[in-house]
């Protein structure tokens, strides 16, 4: 089997992030962690979960964010580490303390994309990202453009990528964060900070998921994520920004 998840190691340090919605910056303290060197595969997410018939190396997609989390999982059994999450139907609990392969939260992503870089992008895009100025029209196979200084690959363009983190709980609900861009995408959506999101269970033709490992002291916290802040952030009321919507 050669599912085999090439990691890069990622020294903590700090990220500042924006919620449009709310008008807030706020800065992210953050432990070392790991994070895929790229997304998964559709060889990688064939292989170890016995579905699809695409075997190659381009990004997994189509894949929902609840297939993502069994994913990590798989990966964990696989590898005899301790799973990252467990479910009650489809509610999903993250033991912050397992070593196991989960998803980066939205800090870890967005902090391993920028890679000390301050503007939106890590590079010249034309070097770094498939995006909608390549005129493909699908995603890539993974590595075949620069990577950052961290050494990881298609961290903007090529297919979005799921994060762990609720999107705006108090307007959406259940949906997910997915950062980075597409292959379809122009050069203001393939940007650091920019923010999407779908539900669980959604899947969409341009968004897959890389793997991210750490764990971390604490109770429903971690990296940047908080279960008692999500449930703050859902009581909250108000409208989203003239122009923002959901990509579904």
């Amino acid at each position: 089997m050669s599912a085999d998840f090439e990691m890069a190691r990622i020294a903590g340090g700090t990220v500042t992030l924006h919620d449009a919605r709310r008008k807030r910056r706020w800065n992210v303290e953050l432990e070392p962690f790991e994070i895929g060197t790229f997304a998964v595969t559709e060889e990688q997410f064939g292989e170890l979960l016995g579905e699809g018939s695409q075997r190659s190396r381009r990004p997994a997609r189509e894949v929902s964010w609840l297939r993502a989390i069994r994913f990590c999982n798989a990966a964990s059994e696989w590898e005899g580490l301790d799973s990252a999450y467990t479910f009650d139907g489809e509610e999903v609990t993250w033991h912050v303390d397992s070593d196991g392969y989960r998803l980066p939260t939205e800090a870890e992503w967005e902090f391993a994309c920028r890679a000390g870089s301050k503007g939106a992008h890590y590079g010249p895009l034309a070097e770094v990202a498939w995006t909608a100025a390549d005129g493909v029209t699908s995603p890539q196979p993974v590595g075949g453009k620069l990577p950052n200084l961290n050494g990881t690959f298609d961290m903007l363009g090529n297919v979005w990528e799921w994060c762990w983190d609720l999107l705006d709980p108090a307007r959406y609900a259940d949906y997910r964060v997915f950062r980075g861009g597409g292959f379809a995408d122009d050069a203001w959506s393939a940007r650091a900070s920019t923010r999407r999101g779908g539900g669980p269970r959604m899947t969409h033709d341009d968004v897959g998921f890389r793997l991210a490992r750490g764990g971390f002291d604490g109770d429903a916290a971690a990296q940047g994520w908080s279960a008692r802040v999500d449930a703050e952030r859902a009581a909250i009321d108000g409208a989203l920004p003239d122009g923002w919507t959901p990509r579904r």
